[in-house]
Order: C-alpha cells, then structure tokens, then sequence
C-alpha cells in the first residue's frame, strides 16, 4: 500500500477510471451481441440501426484506448458484411 498521499490518491483514481472502462466496455460488447441478436432473426433493418449507433461509439471508444484499433476495425468489418449478405 501506498504511504504518500499522492499515490493515495492515484490508486483511487486508476480504480475509479478502470471501473468506467470497465462498464463502457460491457455495454459496447452488449450492443454488438444485440446486432448479432437481430442478425440471426433476420432483422436486418433492426440490426442496421443498431449497427449505425454502434460505429461511431466504438471510434469513439478507440481514441479513449477502451479497445484497439485492429480488433474494432474487424468487428466492424464482420458486422457490416453480415448486414449487407442479409439485404
């Protein structure tokens, strides 16, 4: 444990952060699990809407460093193809 009241203080921080992270990036994962949902009833007007709010959260979530560029960048790409194969 720390002594200094500095890194006190950054322990409680980092644990705050993390526990934020933590939730934005199970309602991310929940989100995607959804559009996977309507994919397979063959909702695809449902699962595009979904997929339209969901691309600009997981940018987002990219430059907050919740999730790497590369695997974003795939799910995204499987997503859409998925969407597209459905029409």
């Amino acid at each position: 444990m720390a002594n200094i009241k500095s890194a006190k203080k950054r322990i409680l921080q980092s644990e705050k952060r993390s526990e934020i992270n933590r939730k934005k990036r199970s309602m991310l994962r929940s989100k995607v699990k959804s559009i996977h949902f309507n994919l397979e009833k063959k909702d695809s007007r449902e699962a595009k809407k979904l997929f339209m709010e969901l691309e600009p959260a997981l940018a987002r979530s990219v430059n907050k460093r919740l999730f790497k560029k590369n695997t974003v960048s795939r799910t995204l790409s499987k997503i859409s193809k998925k969407i597209k194969l459905l029409k």
